[in-house]
């Protein structure tokens, strides 16, 4: 819940924007009838979104419409935070279920990157935070789902690029054989898991997010290595791992 009151000002402005969106044209009265907002206040709203390049004002027609700046504020929410979108509340759900925490990962040149994390609702965490932390591709379970799911001309190419890595972890790509090998695997059984060796304190099961046919994310769940064995969390957590992330492609494909 909100700490403090709506700025009723912002949510006035806010709800004009949305009301030029829906027509290409709008009149004052159309605007008031659309949002019970009084006129002089439109007036002043309407002045204030113009004076910032978002509204543009024809004053022998007296119609407004949305000016060209308003693509500015769409120009921020592009693949990554579509996904987070999409996924936070769902992951924020599973985790108040099953406690462990969960992680949502995307590529970032030569690793996956997290940009979604249910630490704060997990009171099992080892971690404080995970947000933007970077990791491997083939030592890693989150970096794993997405390279064993990705296509094979865009798997070639990483794997490329993991050879010239001085990550420690990326080691393992040097062997290419060894690397692809483990990839099948992990496309058969649905799932990956992290590297043994690689912080050894705690385990971490992954999967793939799609869009289409096309993996877009990876989804992964954190648990403490002394308390649940690999065969365990896969028996107990796979299917709600891969459950959420079928839904969380239908949301993508919804937004």
């Amino acid at each position: 819940m909100p700490s403090f009151a709506p700025i009723r000002s912002v949510e006035r402005a806010i709800d004009v924007l949305m009301a030029l969106n829906r027509y290409p044209v709008c009149s004052l009265e159309l605007l008031y009838q659309q949002t019970s907002i009084p006129k002089p206040t439109l007036v002043r709203l309407l002045e204030t979104l113009q004076h910032k390049g978002l509204v543009t004002h024809a004053p022998q027609y007296g119609a407004y419409s949305l000016a060209s700046g308003v693509k500015q504020l769409s120009a921020g929410y592009h693949g990554e935070p579509r996904i987070v979108e999409a996924a936070s509340a769902l992951a924020d759900a599973l985790t108040r279920q099953i406690k462990w925490p969960l992680a949502l990962a995307v590529l970032d040149y030569d690793a996956v990157v997290v940009r979604y994390s249910t630490i704060p609702n997990s009171p099992l965490a080892l971690l404080h935070s995970t947000i933007n932390m970077r990791l491997s591709l083939v030592g890693r379970a989150l970096g794993r789902a997405y390279l064993a799911f990705c296509t094979g001309e865009e798997r070639r190419a990483l794997l490329d690029i993991l050879k010239l890595s001085a990550n420690e972890e990326d080691t393992i790509a040097h062997d290419r054989k060894a690397v692809l090998a483990t990839l099948r695997k992990i496309r058969q059984q649905g799932y990956a898991l992290r590297e043994p060796g690689i912080r050894p304190v705690s385990r971490t099961l992954a999967v793939p997010v799609m869009e289409g046919r096309r993996v877009v994310a990876s989804l992964g769940m954190t648990w403490i290595a002394s308390a649940v064995s690999d065969e365990q969390a896969v028996k107990r957590y796979l299917e709600p791992l891969q459950d959420l992330s079928r839904l969380i492609g239908k949301r993508l494909a919804d937004l």
